[in-house]
């Protein structure tokens, strides 16, 4: 059974419809990358299947529960979470402050909270365990904002994946990265565990073919193709559209 199936997804504002159609399926433990250029529709498509926008058409399901209609963070206890393509934290909290925030949402007691967070245990100690996974535990007291932008990029997937989802979208993970900073992101989404799926949305074709089990090109706000990175990479019409006819060198680079 697929972890993540998206079945007739269409999304039109007004007269200008964005998405058509769309068909795709994340398996269990797969690293699934959608590519296509600006204005394909990718992150619109991300919007729908987490419930941030209404879909006009379609359905989505999670391990074969339909959740099309489930709101937003309904979706979160289904097993679904995600990053945005910017980043949505809270700057003037610290790490450690912004993890808090993360796993308390996930809990059965979110909503009567009638002592301070530092007094629930189970939720500390699954901060200081996933501070010390990613090396931030002596820095858990910086504020957010002091922080440079690939840090709070990789701050955005940790407490992303505080929510203990099945599936975890990444929305162009390494936009605006340095080159040394999208070493490190990709380095760490290559070494998240294989429990955890994933949807992609990256621009970068050097993360695309290291991170990816296949690749989904969207084009147009259609499913041009789906394949593995060879299939992607030896397709002619793929590389007149996207690579400029170098795909499978820079693959195999």
């Amino acid at each position: 059974m697929s972890l993540l199936q998206v079945e007739r997804l269409s999304k039109s504002y007004k007269a200008l419809q964005v998405l058509k159609q769309v068909h795709l399926e994340v398996k269990p433990e797969e690293r699934h990358v959608i590519i296509g250029p600006n204005g394909a529709g990718k992150t619109t498509l991300f919007h729908c299947i987490t419930g941030v926008v209404p879909m006009n058409e379609g359905i989505v399901r999670i391990h074969g529960q339909d959740v099309s209609r489930m709101p937003s963070h309904t979706r979160v206890s289904a097993g679904m979470a995600r990053t945005f393509q910017k980043n949505n934290l809270f700057g003037k909290l610290t790490i450690e402050e912004n993890l808090h925030l993360a796993i308390t949402a996930c809990k059965p007691y979110r909503n009567r909270l009638f002592k301070p967070l530092n007094q629930y245990r189970d939720m500390m100690e699954e901060a200081e365990e996933l501070l010390t996974q990613w090396n931030l535990w002596e820095r858990r007291k910086r504020v957010v904002n002091e922080l440079s932008y690939g840090e709070q990029r990789l701050l955005e997937i940790m407490l992303a994946i505080a929510s203990k989802p099945r599936i975890l979208l990444l929305d162009e993970p390494t936009s605006g990265m340095s080159p040394a900073e999208t070493i490190q992101t990709t380095k760490l989404i290559q070494g998240l565990p294989r429990s955890i799926s994933l949807l992609v949305i990256e621009h970068d074709m050097e993360v695309v073919f290291s991170i990816a089990d296949r690749i989904t090109v969207l084009h147009h706000g259609e499913v041009f193709l789906t394949g593995s990175p060879d299939e992607i990479s030896g397709d002619e019409r793929v590389k007149a559209i996207y690579f400029g006819g170098g795909a499978r060198e820079h693959a195999q680079a």
